[in-house]
């Protein structure tokens, strides 16, 4: 199930040192969904067509120099009829003090007038970040999150299969571990995931017969990572020998999530194979695929070549 998330204007006004002009009665409760920024300089010269009044507004030194040259009475028709779409909150940059008018009429409509002295595009550009993130669409997946010669491997598969085991051969092997039996995924951009553990669990990874070990204090901080990017997936299932595996890797898998098509690996496992050497070769070959080299496809062309020299012989 996806998760829909929202920042309080509070939490930004914190995490930004923003100055608060005026506090309308509601500050507390009001609340950021829309990940982008506004800045209302059609709508200061009177057009609202396709206005977005969810986002936050943000007036930089050319909104400001521009309703300074009105006269005051102006003025106040301006910022009424602005304020009248009741926005979360109208954010002044640059350190500029707000209009005599524009204070009354954020008075009468109970809006929120904030300040920074950091540069217009400077401070859009930086709360649009900070918002993607905190507002990204999420999910909750079993499995286990490791990085792996600096790729994001997702390990997926039925309970007691041997996921955290093979993570903490990983582990022994100098790679970090980020989330045990909970991965925490973000869509952070139209075609990016992020996976991270949730805070309960943090740094902690469950080993049947043994409980729980903390991996950070156990292997070292080095060991841990708190998010990476999710650029593999693979799901490891028990060996059947009815089925057919692919064992030349030609054709590309993928699974979807959160609408982003991830690659995929299925690895079956038997007793004694060592599936952290398997997640170190899968790891660097995916690398090489995003690098354009591909192992499968560059052995499929040597054996063709091979037939062909031969048949012509």
């Amino acid at each position: 199930m996806i998760e829909t998330y929202s920042v309080p204007l509070s939490t930004l006004v914190k995490e930004f040192h923003l100055d608060v002009a005026y506090a309308s009665t509601d500050f507390s409760s009001i609340r950021i969904t829309v990940e982008d920024v506004a800045r209302p300089g059609l709508q200061l010269a009177g057009y609202f067509d396709h206005y977005e009044p969810m986002r936050l507004q943000v007036m930089g030194n050319v909104e400001m120099s521009y309703v300074s040259k009105f006269a005051p009475i102006d003025r106040t028709t301006v910022f009424d009829r602005l304020f009248s779409y009741k926005f979360p909150a109208l954010l002044i940059a640059r350190g500029i003090p707000p209009h005599k008018e524009m204070l009354e009429m954020a008075k009468k409509h109970n809006i929120t007038i904030l300040q920074t002295k950091e540069a217009t595009s400077a401070i859009v550009s930086t709360i649009i970040t900070y918002l993607r993130d905190a507002l990204a669409p999420r999910i909750t997946r079993h499995g286990v999150f490791v990085e792996v010669y600096g790729e994001g491997i997702l390990l997926m598969g039925d309970s007691g299969i041997g996921k955290s085991e093979a993570a903490v051969e990983l582990l022994k092997r100098g790679h970090r571990l980020i989330s045990d039996d909970a991965v925490e995924i973000r869509r952070v951009a139209t075609n990016s995931l992020v996976g991270t553990a949730p805070e309960l669990i943090r740094n902690y990874i469950e080993l049947r017969g043994i409980g729980i070990i903390n991996v950070a204090k156990l292997y070292g901080m080095g060991a841990v990572k708190l998010e990476n990017a999710i650029n593999l997936v693979v799901n490891i299932v028990p060996w059947n020998s009815q089925e057919a595996y692919d064992r030349l890797g030609l054709e590309d898998q993928f699974t979807e999530i959160l609408g982003v098509k991830v690659p995929m690996y299925t690895i079956p496992i038997t007793p004694g194979r060592n599936l952290a050497v398997i997640l170190e070769a899968a790891a660097m070959n995916n690398r090489q695929k995003k690098m354009g080299y591909n192992a499968a496809m560059e052995f499929t062309e040597q054996i063709n070549r091979h037939f062909d020299e031969a048949m012509g012989k």
